[in-house]
C-alpha cells in the first residue's frame, strides 16, 4: 500500500540577503510544487561560524534544529548563488556544521537536489559543481539529471512572479526527480 501523504523536502537557501534570488526560488516553487510533495524553507541565519570548540555533544541550538529538520525531511533541496566562482561562506559554513559527526551526518544517504542561480548566463554553474562535491563527501545522495541552472535570474522575476514558465518547469521536473528518487528508497526500505 502506497502512502498518501506527501514527501518533505527541506529546502535550503545560499544566501541571507532578504530579497534572495535563492530563497525567492525556494517559495516560488513550494507554491508550484506536486501536490505529492511539500517543501519548507530552512532558516540557516543563526547557524554560527563553525568552530570545532562548540563542536562538542550539545552543539548551537540552531545547528540541532537544522540537523532535526533534515533528520525529519526525506529529502533536501539546495538552491544556492554563485559567489566568486563558489558557494557562499554561509552555505559553506553550514554544511561544515552538517558534516558532523563525520561519515554520519544527516545528509548521509538524503537523497538532495541542487539548483543554482546567477545574474550572469552561466547560471552558477561552478557553485553547483562545488556544492555537488561538498555532498558527496558527506555521502548525501545527489540524484541525477541535467544540471538546474537559472542564468539570468534577475530578470526573471517581477515583484513576485516568475516570468519563466519553461524554467519553472525545468525546476519542478528536478523537484519530481528527488520526489520518485525519496518514494524509491522508501520502498526499498520497507
Amino acid at each position: 500500500m502506497q502512502s498518501t501523504s506527501p514527501v518533505r523536502i527541506l529546502g535550503i537557501s545560499g544566501s541571507l540577503r532578504q530579497a534572495s534570488f535563492s530563497t525567492a526560488l525556494i517559495k516560488l516553487l513550494a507554491r508550484s510544487i506536486n501536490p505529492a510533495a511539500q517543501l519548507t524553507l530552512a532558516d540557516i541565519s543563526d547557524i554560527p561560524l563553525y568552530n570545532e570548540d562548540l563542536d562538542k555533544e550539545q552543539k548551537p541550538a540552531s545547528v540541532q534544529a537544522l540537523n532535526a529538520a533534515i533528520a525529519e525531511s526525506d529529502g533536501v533541496l539546495f538552491v544556492t548563488p554563485e559567489y566568486n566562482h563558489g558557494i557562499p561562506g554561509v552555505l559553506k559554513n553550514t554544511l561544515d556544521w552538517v558534516s558532523r559527526p563525520v561519515f554520519n551526518s544527516a545528509l548521509k544517504n538524503k537523497p538532495v537536489s541542487i539548483i543554482s542561480s546567477s545574474l550572469a548566463f552561466t547560471g552558477g554553474v561552478r557553485a553547483q559543481a562545488q556544492l555537488r562535491e561538498t555532498l558527496s563527501s558527506m555521502l548525501a545522495r545527489v540524484v541525477p539529471g541535467p544540471d538546474v541552472v537559472v542564468g539570468g535570474v534577475h530578470a526573471k522575476f517581477q515583484d513576485e512572479a516568475f516570468l519563466d514558465q519553461p524554467t519553472l518547469d525545468f525546476m519542478l521536473e528536478a523537484l519530481d526527480r528527488l520526489r520518485s528518487e525519496i518514494q524509491l528508497r522508501a520502498a526499498q526500505t520497507k
